[in-house]
């Protein structure tokens, strides 16, 4: 989901349809035994199995990607599906409705705030060890220094402001940037640069505002070791 985009509908192949259906079920409202399990702990043991085939569907789909999970499930389906979830971004804060009863419009309405809430606890922790590294030298603002860094694969975490236009030129093998005066068809945005080749290295990446950069500065970089 876009915050500018209408939703979308994802297919997952091999998703089940519902709790019942997935363990060859009708309902799993019954009171009759069915081998050494019935009523309410049979309940419990088909939906795990149930969350179980959900997980499964939904890895290859989730495989390598960072992109946040929101549960939106009810009752006892909202208490399993975390407790089996072996997806690591799968947000705390779920939406507690039945997605039947919801639209896609729907959801993702009620989606935005829970992201919203995520990302401003994910930039207040990074905000906190930028401020816990600073002190061991593990930190920088200067482009310059964060261009060598980011061609050396040092940087570890990036927030880059995302209105920045700051034209020029980083080398390829030493990180030297040359600024210019003005953007024209040679000169690039510096700051994506270095953001590109930081996150090639495998560094977190953040476009953010620039009030929300220590020292509101053109970009903020923590490293994997001192400069």
């Amino acid at each position: 989901m876009h915050a500018d985009l209408p939703p979308v509908t994802v297919k997952v192949p091999g998703l089940p349809k519902d709790a019942a259906s997935s363990v060859g079920k009708s309902t799993l409202n019954d009171r009759t035994f069915s081998g050494r399990i019935h009523g309410s702990e049979g309940q419990n043991v088909r939906f795990q199995q149930y969350v179980r085939r959900v997980d499964t569907a939904l890895r290859p789909i989730l495989a390598g990607r960072e992109t946040p999970l929101i549960l939106a499930a009810t009752d006892r389906l909202a208490s399993v599906f975390p407790q089996i979830n072996s997806y690591p971004h799968l947000l705390r804060e779920t939406i507690v409705d039945s997605p039947d009863r919801l639209t896609d419009a729907d959801l993702a309405q009620r989606a935005r705030p829970i992201l919203d809430n995520a990302y401003e606890q994910d930039l207040g922790a990074i905000r906190a060890l930028f401020d816990k590294r600073a002190n061991d030298r593990r930190t920088t603002t200067d482009i310059s220094d964060a261009a060598r860094a980011a061609t050396f694969g040092a940087i570890d975490t990036l927030l880059g402001d995302i209105d920045s236009v700051v034209p020029g030129f980083v080398d390829d093998e030493s990180g030297a940037v040359e600024f210019v005066e003005k953007d024209d068809a040679n000169a690039y945005g510096v700051v994506n640069e270095i953001a590109s080749r930081a996150f090639v290295s495998g560094a977190k990446v953040l476009g953010v505002r620039r009030a929300d950069i220590p020292g509101k500065k053109e970009l903020a970089a923590i490293l994997r070791y001192p400069l």
